[in-house]
Parts: C-alpha cells; structure tokens; sequence
C-alpha cells in the first residue's frame, strides 16, 4: 500500500465509537482521509474522546441500521469507501440479548452493504470475527472452514459474513471481510474482558478474576495490527482478492485464559498476585480452543502482526496506567 494512498479518501466508517473503531479513525485521520464517522450513542466516555478525535471528523448521528441516513451521508460526503465496525461485539450481551444483537449485526450489515451498493462505493470492509467458525474439529481455522456458529454472537457475524460475500458475488460489489482473533490493547472500556479487566485489577492492586476454569485458549492480536489488516483490506487490488472475500487476521498462537493473567501480572510488575479462579469448565457458550491460521493475509496483502503478545501486553498496560494517572490527576 503506497504511504499515500489514504490522502484525500472519502472514508466512512461505523462503529467508531467503539475500540477498534476508534483507532482505525485515529490511523484514517492521520493519513489524511477524508473521515466521517457514524456514531449512535452520545458515550459518556469513549475512546474518541482519549484520542482526541472529536472535531477532527465528520460525525453523523444515528444508526447503522437506518438506511436513509446511511445512503443520505454516503452521497452527501461522496464516499468511496466504507468500513463497517458497528456492532453489538461484547459476547456476553450479545448471547442474553440475541434480538437487539440480531437487529445491530445482521440488519447493520445488509443496511450498510445495500446503501453503498446503491450509490456506487468502491470498496467496503467488513468486520466480522473468528467467533463465526463457531466449534471445529480440525484447527487453525482457514477461510475454507465452514461457519458453524451456534450461540447469538456466533451466529451474527456468520450472517454478517455470508451477506458480505452474497453481496460480493452476487452484484459484483467490491467486498472484503475481516475475520479477527481476540483483539486487545489501550481504549477497551469493555472490562468485562479478559483484557483490559485484568489490566485495571493489577493496577490496583487487586487478583484478577478468572470467571472460567483458565483453560480456554485464544488467538490474541494487538489493535494496531488490526488496524494495519484493515487498511490493507481497504486498500489491496480488488482483483487480488478474488471470489473469496473473507480474510483471518491473528498470531496463530492461542494462549490459555490463566496463562494470559499471568503474563499481564508480569508485565504490571505483581505476579505475586495470584487469580481467583472461580469457573467449573470453559464457560457458557464458549469454545474450548479458538485460533486462526493468517497464512492468506500474509500471501495477498502482505500482512503479519508487527507486535508480539508480549510487547503488545507492554502498550497495553502503559496505556491504562497512563489514563488512571491523568484520571487521578484530574480528580
């Protein structure tokens, strides 16, 4: 991707109020697109607001799911291309409340991909998620697997997936599909995670708490390199990505939930505090071992994480420890 390839853009992008939405605006903003920004909460805090992005994007009140206001900011800012982040994407919400998720995630999609297709996008990225592979018998996953996605989640993203790919195949829509491993880093202000909760619970001195047994394994990618796969996906030839518009994005290097806690208590400098361990077995819902092979992102886009789960851990912690400061500070 040439260093200036973003100048001038017309991007629009859903869900930036989010966290991996709101870095993807920061890197758009800094390569000098064209930004304008979907937002349907007025967030009390967010991670626009860390970064200091308000005001130096276009920002459109509302839903996703509306298509009249959709089709009416992608004519009026003439957009060329669209990154669709909007979700409900905390797992645990999202399976206790599968009509509000269903409604948010699939209606989202078709919405967002029909008023791009109507007026003439050039390019739009999809986020859907490695949770769409659902349990599988045969791991990493590869964009061969099938979609076998069973809890509301699963299942929302597996539809947000197969609309992307009807749209791409069926109307000739320049569609790709991001399919991402656990994200983490600075600007989650969701601590139902695993990280960033963990995180906040060192910091103050705290044991993390661990609300499955520790044993399942997850893929884990810095938000900076899901960024970069973003952008590469906005970016890259279309005819390089052929009938297959979906991509895995992760380190293909799963790591247990325990093992993770004590990678974070190392890095926060208490290892001596140890995790309360309060589940029987993996947890509702959850898949024992989730990762995903990237070896197609890395042959089409040229794409592979920069950053290591450790030092990614490193920017992690120095972030919240930076804003629990100024917080203080301020206080």
């Amino acid at each position: 991707m040439p260093d200036n390839y973003w100048h001038g853009r017309s991007v629009l992008l859903t869900g930036a109020g989010g966290f991996v939405g709101s870095w993807l605006a920061q890197a758009l903003i800094d390569r000098q697109a064209a930004v304008t920004l979907i937002l349907r909460d007025e967030a009390a805090h967010t991670n626009l607001d860390v970064l200091g992005l308000q005001g130096r994007a276009n920002v459109v009140r509302g839903s996703a799911a509306d298509y009249q206001l959709v089709e009416r900011a992608l004519n009026e800012y003439e957009v060329d291309t669209c990154f669709h982040l909007a979700a409900q994407a905390i797992v645990g919400p999202a399976n206790r409340s599968p009509l509000s998720t269903f409604e948010s995630n699939i209606r989202g999609t078709w919405t967002i991909l029909e008023a791009c297709r109507q007026t003439g996008v050039t390019r739009v990225v999809v986020a859907s998620s490695d949770k769409a592979y659902g349990q599988q018998p045969f791991l990493p996953y590869t964009e061969d697997s099938p979609l076998l996605g069973t809890a509301p989640y699963e299942v929302s993203k597996a539809c947000t997936d197969l609309l992307a790919r009807s749209y791409r195949l069926g109307f000739g829509q320049s569609v790709t599909v991001a399919r991402c491993a656990n994200i983490y880093g600075g600007g989650d202000f969701n601590f139902s995670r695993l990280v960033p909760g963990t995180v906040l619970s060192v910091l103050a001195g705290e044991r993390p708490i661990i609300r499955s047994d520790g044993t399942p394994e997850r893929d884990y990618l810095y938000v900076e390199d899901a960024v970069d796969a973003y952008l590469a996906l906005g970016s890259c030839p279309d005819e390089a990505v052929g009938d297959g518009p979906a991509f895995n994005f992760g380190s293909a290097r799963p790591i247990s939930a325990l093992s993770l806690v004590h990678r974070i208590t190392q890095v926060c400098g208490r290892p001596d505090l140890q995790p309360d361990v309060r589940g029987a077995g993996p947890g509702h819902n959850e898949i024992d071992c989730q990762y995903v092979d990237s070896g197609r992102a890395r042959a089409v886009l040229g794409w592979s994480p920069r950053l290591s789960l450790d030092d990614g851990l490193v920017r992690t912690v120095e972030w919240y420890r930076q804003v629990l400061s100024e917080q203080k500070a301020a206080a």
